[in-house]
């Protein structure tokens, strides 16, 4: 019996109408490919852990043999679990993989990042058309029907108004709203699949499965809708709109529906261009992205929650394009200063206050077998970019080092790990906190990250000449009145 059929919105069918989602709506025939995966993964760790062999070679076999199945898997099961494998291609794969073992997580999680065969141009149009309620030609001067991009669930072509402007169009394939909105509907599905992941190691983690399975499919279900990707976006371009060194497209909004999203059109360097530019580029664009990202969190209490690196323009005069906002979340003015609280307990050394504010933001109980030193060593220690007395070179290995103290429970905080649990709401802080730091890393941009750090929790002036223009930016617009609100 085939427990997972192949969905009519897979990329080969995308030359004619769907007929349906194609994909299974009973829980156990979506999920039963889960649970035998997770099962059968779970005994291998645990017979490997238990000779001691998940870190020399067949350790690095298991994990390769793992990540290959989860890649296979998930591209057959098409929908939110796909979606779901996507999040994990480029974040690292989950708390629970050893560090030095990411890479192959992420590389086989990539293929389901990897562009679409495009939507053939008759539908294309007949798509955009039925959500405009108009020809093409009477809302576009210029239309090209050849895509610059064709991804998951969108392809993206340019165009040019009738006032002249240069725009880019993304149109989403029929069918896959409804294919997700399948396995959203099935809420056991998406815990079925974090638990799959929790197979990977034999030693447990105290993890709101059900949760962050609630939190990470509202954010896939926003991502399926362009009009609140449309209202993100234009939400993000009115903060930053003149700001000097970051830039977001404004929005289109009379030509934006639930599957059409027009926006400015932006060129610049893509992600592997940036990756060998000049390194005094390189090292502006990667503050540019960690002032975006946490500028945004603090001041404004949202960010991106999907830090990809498809997801930027890069320019020559040191400033970033951000173009994908289908992935936001918004947090309540208190959350966001319950967890500033613990890193400015952790920036004046106090690990007693770090304590206090973990055990306040949820990440522990009192009652737990973890002393204050241990989770102060959680939050302070390999995060040495952000306590740096100088300038610091941000690199893959001291990411590796970071990612494995924050959420390896084996790794030098294994006890203080195993007995976190983070809040659901907050699970995409830690999303954006590793695709930045990745980011940077991969750029090996050198900056006096600790200085930043020193902006956002000592409140002292900035110190780089990019701090200081955000700064005289954001001065200037409360000064006139022009600045949105707080969260």
């Amino acid at each position: 019996m085939c427990l997972v059929s192949d969905a009519t919105t897979s990329p080969d069918s995308f030359d004619a109408p769907p007929k349906g989602d194609g994909i299974g709506h009973g829980r156990l025939r979506r999920a039963a490919p889960l649970v035998a995966l997770s099962a059968r993964t779970a005994g291998e760790a645990l017979a490997l852990g238990l000779r001691g062999k998940l870190a020399d070679a067949d350790g690095t076999e298991f994990h390769a043999r793992t990540a290959e199945r989860y890649a296979e898997l998930l591209g057959r099961s098409k929908g939110a679990l796909m979606k779901a494998g996507q999040m994990l291609s480029f974040v690292p794969a989950g708390p629970l993989i050893p560090a030095e073992l990411q890479a192959i997580y992420q590389t086989a999680l990539a293929r389901l990042r990897a562009d679409a065969p495009p939507m053939a141009p008759a539908l294309a149009r007949e798509t955009l058309e039925l959500e405009l309620g108009q020809p093409a030609e009477s809302a576009y001067a210029q239309f090209d029907w050849t895509p610059l991009a064709a991804a998951s669930v969108g392809q993206v072509h340019a165009a040019q108004l009738h006032d002249g402007r240069a725009v880019a169009v993304k149109i989403q394939y029929p069918g896959v709203a409804a294919a997700i909105d399948a396995d959203l509907r099935n809420h056991e599905l998406l815990a079925t699949f974090l638990d799959l992941v929790s197979g990977l190691s034999p030693m447990r983690m105290t993890f709101d499965v059900r949760g962050a399975a609630r939190e990470i499919g509202a954010r896939i279900a926003e991502e399926l809708d362009y009009r609140l990707e449309a209202a993100s976006q234009a939400q993000f371009a009115e903060i930053y709109r003149g700001h000097p060194f970051i830039h977001v497209p404004e929005v289109i909004g009379e030509l934006c529906t639930g599957r059409v999203l027009t926006q400015e059109l932006v060129r610049g360097k893509p992600w592997d261009e940036a990756l060998t530019a000049r390194q005094d580029l390189r090292d502006r664009w990667a503050e540019a992205i960690h002032r975006f990202g946490y500028g945004s969190y603090d001041r404004f209490c949202l960010f991106n929650a999907d830090p990809h690196p498809g997801n930027y323009m890069f320019h020559d005069d040191g400033s970033v394009s951000f173009l994908d906002f289908g992935c936001v979340k918004r947090l309540e003015r208190d959350q966001v200063e319950t967890m500033d609280s613990i890193l400015r307990a952790c920036w004046r050394d106090d690990a007693l206050g770090t304590w206090r504010a973990s055990v306040e933001a949820g990440f522990w109980r009192s009652s737990d077998p973890v002393t204050p030193d241990e989770v102060f060593a959680y939050w302070r220690d390999d995060w040495a970019m952000l306590w740096a007395d100088e300038r610091f070179t941000v690199t893959p290995e001291y990411v590796t080092r970071w990612i494995a103290r924050r959420f390896s429970p084996s790794g030098p905080s294994a006890n203080a790990v195993r007995h976190a649990s983070v809040p659901p709401e907050l699970t995409l802080i830690g999303r954006m906190e590793i695709g930045i730091a990745s980011l940077i890393a991969q750029l090996y941009a050198s900056n006096h990250w600790g200085r930043m750090a020193a902006e956002r929790f000592g409140r002292v002036a900035p110190f780089t000449a990019m701090g200081k223009l955000d700064h005289a930016f954001f001065a200037g617009r409360q000064a006139a009145g022009t600045l949105p609100a707080r969260g």
